[in-house]
């Protein structure tokens, strides 16, 4: 009997070691794997299924100190010709990567950057995004606040660019969909740390006045990606309301409480792995290989051409545990998916809503249409 052939799907898992704004909670943890270990499971997953179908996937990781150079070890691994690559990167690193001319032909997943200009004007023809962007956030979260009838949105923002985005994208979502913002505030206060002696006493101080006078609304929505003060904000607000965005209630593509349809497998498989619960950056990291894995299984295609072609074909889906099969978005390369509207210990919600409609795919209803793209894939 002839041995079955192997033919074997090289992934790289490429990230770099930032220095992390330290957590508020002590509840949230630094993990040195963070990512890494979604990928790694992803591979796992893509293996059980390949074995069957002669189809082996080899996972290799790439972790560049803060310091270093991410451009170079880029260079390095796609000297051997077109790569598949997952890459847990800021924004300003992964476009020096992805406009690489050695990476044209690669296909590179964003696992990590929310930034809407890598699916706006500075969207490529090889970048497929898996997180999903600030866009995708506020709307998942507007339609659920306007379905509730918490229609006033007191926003109070941080400083950054990013946190200005947002902002952004929130004032978008109100127009869309019936919400109005009654105000937009910059939070001027130096928080300090809550962690110090008298950390509790400036801030119990503090975010009553950060919010004084902001007249009537229903939710404080807080713009702060940095975790900068909005782990702050909620029961501390001048008037008792709910507290939405950044924190409190939030829009993620993954939450560890989640255990509808196959979540709650996720979940334990994940917590069987890597003895911890599965963080956003790993569900993205994990989602990115089982694409690959998926493409691979049913194109019958094993070269990155191929599998690239295939992952924007009408015939592609991958399961993410989320009640649908999920693709991407043609014009930019954005993986459509329902969004988790979350509470700190729970799943509140799943966008879109009900009665937020579109003519082909509702999860269309949240981020960018094709009518309101600026992405032009070169």
């Amino acid at each position: 009997m002839t041995p079955k052939t192997i033919k074997t799907i090289n992934i790289v898992y490429l990230g770099k070691a930032y220095k992390e704004p330290l957590p508020l909670s002590l509840l949230d943890k630094d993990y040195a794997d963070n990512g890494l270990a979604g990928a790694e499971l992803g591979v796992k997953d893509d293996n059980r299924t390949g074995s069957f179908l002669g189809v082996k996937f080899d996972l290799a990781k790439d972790i560049v100190p803060a310091d270093g150079d991410v451009v170079a070890k880029a260079k390095q691994i796609l000297a051997q010709g077109p790569a598949i690559i997952i890459a847990d990167l800021k924004a300003p690193d992964l476009l020096a990567v992805v406009d690489l001319p050695e990476a044209k032909n690669a296909i590179i997943f964003n696992t990590r950057s929310s930034e809407d200009s890598l699916r706006q004007e500075d969207c490529r023809a090889n970048l497929f995004h898996i997180i999903p962007d600030w866009a995708m956030r506020a709307d998942a979260l507007a339609q659920y606040l306007v379905w509730k009838k918490w229609n006033r949105w007191f926003v109070l923002q941080g400083k950054l660019p990013a946190d200005k985005e947002y902002v952004g994208d929130v004032k978008r979502a109100a127009g869309r969909f019936g919400g109005k913002v009654t105000e937009d505030r910059i939070y001027k206060f130096s928080t300090g740390a809550s962690r110090s002696d008298t950390g509790y006493q400036q801030i119990q101080t503090q975010m009553p006045e950060a919010t004084e006078g902001a007249g009537s609304y229903d939710v404080v929505w807080v713009a702060d990606t940095d975790q900068a003060f909005g782990e702050y904000v909620p029961y501390r607000t001048y008037d008792a309301k709910p507290v939405v965005g950044t924190q409190g209630l939030t829009a993620v593509a993954w939450h560890p409480s989640y255990d509808q349809y196959a979540g709650r497998q996720l979940h334990d498989a994940f917590e069987r792995f890597d003895k911890r619960d599965m963080t956003e950056r790993d569900y993205t990291a994990w989602l990115a290989a089982r694409a690959i894995g998926q493409a691979a299984v049913h194109s019958n295609k094993t070269d990155v051409k191929g599998l690239r072609d295939y992952l924007l074909s009408d015939a592609f889906t991958v399961a993410g545990d989320k009640g649908e099969g999920m693709n991407f978005r043609k014009w930019d390369h954005q993986l459509r998916q329902p969004i988790l509207i979350a509470g700190p210990r729970s799943v509140v919600s799943i966008s879109p809503q009900k009665g937020f409609l579109h003519p082909k795919y509702l999860t269309d209803t949240l981020g960018f249409d094709k009518p309101e793209s600026k992405c032009k894939l070169h």
